[in-house]
């Protein structure tokens, strides 16, 4: 089965997440060490769009004003300083650098800080319960490009996070699947479509019907087939739902290849977050270790204990045999 992801998967992240002392106030936080050990099962890029920029730590916090991040990109709103300064091209020119430096690394997927002005998503404040005026000049320009988005917070609660993890891979995974005959979607579909139905019932049996109907499409169509079915991932699911499903795969995998566990429980009990995760990790091992699809976390991931520098070295080595052949 065709369902495995094999090479590290490569992730941007604001670097005030990742330990780096750049915030406006020269503080900053490591959310990564909330992975332990799965850490090192991903290569990491952290950036800053407000360093990138030319501004300097500590600095004078910045803020949209007249509209959001999008409206920025448009022309139509600002970011200046606490002190009015105006800091348009700066954070242009600051953005774009990032964005440069995400993309020359191959890097599909971003964890962001929430409730900042260039890299926030949901809100660009963190004064109270303010929104600000999401998304900020960074999150807004991922998002026109596509990327999968995770937020930094969530990698303290172990649902969330195990949420995303499984949405991640599936995400990357298709990215790089062929999308350009009617067989490669029906198959690529036959492994997503459990996940999609629990995030969307109804859209996840809207593309179904259209993928039973592909007959004649062009290459455009399928793209836009595709970019559905991506953007369906992106959406996260929620615990009540996350708990019917796991039931409903248990029961499947149980009755049809004799899968017992003694750890998942039925969804109307009770538990704690970490409970629940702990029973969906322990069925992912069980089902990986039978070679059986579980629907709820269709892509595996096997990455090589490989590090970054050995990893360079090795595409290196295949571009120069590459360069080498007449």
């Amino acid at each position: 089965m065709d369902n495995i992801i094999e090479e590290k998967i490569k992730i941007g992240i604001s670097a005030c997440q990742f330990g780096s002392r750049v915030r406006y106030n020269g503080k900053g936080l490591d959310a990564t060490r909330l992975l332990g050990r799965e850490r090192a099962d991903f290569f990491w890029h952290p950036v800053c769009p407000e360093v990138l920029s030319g501004m300097g730590v500590p600095r004078n916090p910045v803020s949209l004003r007249g509209g959001n991040g999008d409206d920025f990109w448009d022309g139509t709103a600002d970011i200046k300083s606490r002190s009015g300064v105006n800091m348009n091209e700066w954070m242009r020119e600051g953005c774009v650098a990032s964005l440069d430096s995400l993309t020359r690394a191959g890097v599909r997927v971003f964890i962001f800080m929430e409730g900042s002005p260039s890299c926030g998503v949901y809100r660009t404040s963190l004064k109270n319960k303010r929104l600000g005026h999401p998304p900020g000049i960074f999150g807004s320009l991922l998002l026109r490009e596509g990327f999968f988005l995770i937020p930094s917070n969530d990698l303290q609660s172990p649902i969330r996070w195990w949420d995303w993890r499984r949405r991640m891979f599936a995400f990357v995974w298709l990215l790089e699947k062929p999308f350009d005959s009617a067989q490669e979607v029906v198959d690529s579909w036959h492994i997503l479509k459990f996940l999609c139905q629990e995030l969307s019932r109804k859209e996840a049996d809207d593309i179904g019907k259209t993928i039973a109907n592909l007959k004649g499409v062009s290459a455009d169509e399928l793209a836009l087939l595709k970019r559905r079915i991506l953007e369906l991932l992106r959406r996260p699911s929620d615990v009540r739902k996350i708990k019917q499903s796991l039931w409903k795969n248990y029961a499947f995998l149980r009755k049809r290849f004799g899968i017992e566990s003694d750890t998942v429980a039925e969804p109307a009990d009770e538990r704690s977050m970490t409970r629940i995760a702990s029973e969906l990790l322990s069925l992912e091992l069980l089902t990986a270790r039978s070679d059986v699809l579980f629907g709820a976390v269709p892509i595996r991931y096997r990455p090589a204990r490989k590090s970054y520098g050995e990893a360079e070295q090795e595409e290196a080595q295949e571009e120069s045999r590459e360069e080498a052949q007449p």
